[in-house]
């Protein structure tokens, strides 16, 4: 069969909490992030690995809480008076790489002083993060602590699920117990697994089945040995 054409269209993930999958895994996480007004200092820290559900957990936390969300990145000193006004904030990435420390320390105290909540997610716990800020690293590491456990196989499975649903692909169910029982077990291997099988369907001009799973899970081991 000839190679078809493909178009690598925007994936558009359902951050809702109805397409939040719990599990044992996460199931203490999203409790904490309820129970965002009994938080000690008014504060959390959200860790957990690439593709846990930490951006997933934050939009359905801001939607309760009417929180803004920016990535550490794009925190600035210009931008403190107006982001405290917020009436919660969630910074996202804060292991992500260099930010303006002095940023964070003025709007956690201004958020703190207005009893306004306010969440940081990264990868790692904060004593990771390499602050050089000593007041700033004494204050996070003071918050809260809320971890992403690695995923069990009924996450596992949830999350190809959702995955497969992002990019408007419906696949077999009896197809998710073979992938995982294959797969690496963590979300960034779902998220190529997921990737690698749409574009082998559309250049194939072919619905994604055991077959042609199995050889794209041989492609992806041979390009990890």
């Amino acid at each position: 069969m000839a190679e078809q054409l493909t178009f690598d269209l925007p994936v558009r993930p359902a951050l809702g909490r109805e397409a939040f999958f719990v599990s044992p895994a996460n199931a203490t996480a999203l409790a904490l992030l309820d129970g965002w007004r009994a938080w000690p200092l008014g504060k959390l820290v959200l860790v957990g690995p690439a593709g846990a559900g930490k951006t997933h957990l934050t939009h359905v936390w801001a939607a309760e809480t009417g929180a803004r969300i920016l990535p550490a990145a794009e925190l600035a000193e210009a931008r403190v008076p107006e982001l405290a006004e917020a009436p919660a904030l969630a910074v996202e990435d804060a292991d992500g790489g260099a930010f303006d420390e002095r940023a964070l320390f003025h709007l956690h105290n201004l958020l703190a002083e207005a009893q306004r909540p306010l969440l940081l997610t990264a990868r790692r716990p904060p004593r990771d993060w390499g602050l050089a800020l000593p007041d700033l690293a004494s204050r996070i590491e003071a918050a809260g602590r809320a971890e992403l456990a690695p995923p069990d196989d009924a996450l596992l499975q949830a999350v190809l699920v959702k995955m497969f649903e992002d990019r408007q692909i419906a696949v077999p169910p009896t197809l998710l117990p073979y992938l995982t029982a294959r797969m690496d077990r963590s979300f960034a291997a779902a998220r190529a697994l997921v990737a690698a099988l749409d574009a082998a369907a559309l250049a194939e001009g072919r619905a994604i089945t055991r077959p042609l799973a199995a050889r794209v899970l041989d492609k992806l081991g041979a390009a990890d040995a």
